[in-house]
């Protein structure tokens, strides 16, 4: 019984790249297989859960992050112990061909790396789908999807555009050649210079030479001066009083003492004595 090749298609990790799933998606749709898209950022758990809850015949992985080694082989764990390790594990990314066939020694199916064609890609999984089920199970490819046509008036089909670019070249035939105007001018003032002069004025202006014209004296052309603008007196910069110097300070010498024998000691033992009494 020939029914459609069911398909999922995960990103698990923390890889945010995902227009090559998409790409790889719209492809297997369009050779007739039915797609499921998980999204980004899911976990290995999550991914087998959507294969076992869709019931899928292939389980294919996008990663380009760099842990291949790590994503397959947890999935393809978790698929044997949900019972469905009979499915088709495959995928692609950034995976160097060791990888690829550590990968494929451990259960995984063939990987894709850049630039591959997604023709190979549904070959393969037909050719994967056919040996398991049988050729009778394989459903036949549809026919491939018609491209947009033009939109009329947008611009001219390569037909008709050598039909117009022939009529005009058939038009520019017909056409006369264009004269330049200064050719058609001189044409036309020759013949009037013939009629309006007579044959014997003409063999005598052709016999007297046109006098020379009086030489110039050669004048040379001397620039007007320019009148020089006044130069202003500079302004002498104003002169800065001087700070009045200040006296140094000096420490006062104390007074020196008098003897006791002198007249001015005398005179403050009096008034001292007088006053106690």
């Amino acid at each position: 019984m020939q029914r459609k090749i069911r398909v999922l298609v995960g990103k698990p990790g923390l890889d945010g790249h995902d227009r090559g799933a998409k790409v790889v998606a719209a492809a297997l749709r369009d050779a007739g297989m039915e797609v499921i898209y998980t999204g980004l950022h899911q976990t290995p758990e999550q991914i087998v859960d959507a294969a076992v809850q869709e019931d899928v015949d292939v389980v294919a992985l996008s990663v380009l992050s760099g842990a291949h080694m790590t994503i397959f082989p947890e999935v393809g764990r978790l698929m044997f112990a949900a019972g469905i390790g009979e499915k088709l594990l495959t995928g692609g990314g950034i995976i160097p061909a060791d990888d690829m066939k550590a990968l494929y020694e451990q259960g995984a199916g063939r990987l894709f790396g850049p630039g591959s064609s997604t023709v190979d890609i549904v070959a393969y999984i037909r050719e994967w789908y056919a040996g398991r089920f049988g050729a009778d199970a394989l459903p036949p490819l549809p026919p491939p999807p018609p491209r947009p046509q033009p939109v009329i008036g947008s611009g001219p089909t390569p037909a008709r555009a050598a039909t117009v670019l022939d009529a005009h070249h058939a038009r520019a035939a017909r056409r006369p050649a264009k004269r330049s105007r200064a050719g058609v001018a001189k044409k036309s003032a020759a013949p009037a210079r013939k009629k309006s002069a007579a044959p014997g004025k003409a063999a005598a202006r052709k016999a007297s030479p046109k006098p020379a014209a009086p030489a110039k004296a050669a004048t040379k052309r001397v620039a007007p001066k320019r009148r020089a603008k006044p130069t202003r007196p500079a302004k002498a910069a104003p002169k800065r009083r001087a700070k009045p110097v200040r006296p140094v300070k000096t420490a006062r010498k104390p007074a020196p003492r008098r003897a006791a024998g002198t007249r001015s000691a005398k005179k403050r033992v009096a008034g001292r004595g007088a006053r106690t009494r």
